[in-house]
């Protein structure tokens, strides 16, 4: 058997290939156990810059490091199989230049075995684009809200509600799609304009809080499961795993304190002589 007949995860180009075709399923994941479980149901596993937010309490995606992505991404490729791996360029990482952003992103793809990277801007970030995917990094981009850039824009509000605002972002769209990313994820856009941006390029849209007029759609597997305490109003609850988790230790608390967990006697009785 070849080395490309054993080859069964999915890669960036056949992401590119659904441009326009069955809608592209992708979630976050920062753990072994999670990216098993949504594996098989996903086509693209993004290990999200997130992670600050809802592994580690911080305010922001800000303070989240290169090393930080590394390390859940190592997890997330040992946890999953089948979908295409694609982990976030924390900030600082790659804006300096398009040779800091080829450093970084090596050195994320050799140390995780991921199959892409992302990274956040538009227009300002086409020439790293192509830098990139010119020396064998596909790239998937970001557009509308970057919440890397929360600093300058003010807050997590939404993009292009406006329509004098739209020419900005679509150029962004083209800067990036001509640039040779693979697909670009566009994030709290109105709905008109997602459809205007999905229309225009040529490689697949992947929207988070940009409505169904997109060729896929990622969530926070975090926020779509109830775990997050603050969640986006565009993000449907398809579960409310937060308060289980929190009866069951609840209940776990109680037995330990009531004495009523098991203990070494209940579980390894004494063999009879």
């Amino acid at each position: 058997m070849s080395v490309q007949e054993e080859i069964k995860r999915l890669t960036a180009p056949d992401i590119l290939a659904r441009k326009g075709g069955e809608p592209i399923v992708v979630l976050t994941s920062y753990h072994a156990h999670t990216a098993r479980l949504v594996d098989k149901y996903c086509d693209v596993i993004l290990v999200g810059d997130s992670l600050g937010m809802v592994m580690h309490g911080l305010e922001t995606t800000v303070p989240v490091t290169l090393e930080m992505m590394i390390l859940q991404g190592h997890a997330v490729m040992r946890g999953s199989k089948h979908a295409l791996v694609v982990i976030d360029m924390p900030f600082g990482s790659y804006e300096a230049s398009k040779e800091q952003a080829f450093l970084s992103a090596s050195r994320v793809m050799k140390e995780t075995g991921c199959g892409a990277i992302k990274v956040e801007g538009g227009r300002r970030l086409a020439e790293t684009v192509a830098f990139l995917t010119e020396r064998g990094v596909p790239v998937m981009g970001h557009i509308g809200l970057t919440p890397q850039s929360i600093n300058t824009i003010g807050s997590f509000r939404a993009q292009g509600r406006e329509e004098k605002d739209w020419a900005r972002i679509e150029d962004d769209a083209k800067a990036v799609a001509d640039a040779g990313a693979f697909s670009i994820v566009v994030e709290a856009v109105a709905e008109p304009l997602a459809r205007k941006i999905s229309e225009q390029v040529a490689v697949p849209t992947i929207g988070i809080g940009a409505s169904v007029a997109c060729d896929g759609q990622v969530l926070v597997l975090e926020d779509m499961l109830g775990l997050s305490p603050r969640v986006p109003k565009f993000v449907k609850r398809y579960g409310n795993i937060g308060p289980g988790i929190e009866a069951a230790v609840a209940d776990y608390a109680k037995d330990v304190r009531s004495r009523a967990f098991p203990g070494p006697e209940n579980v390894y009785p004494m063999k009879k002589k």
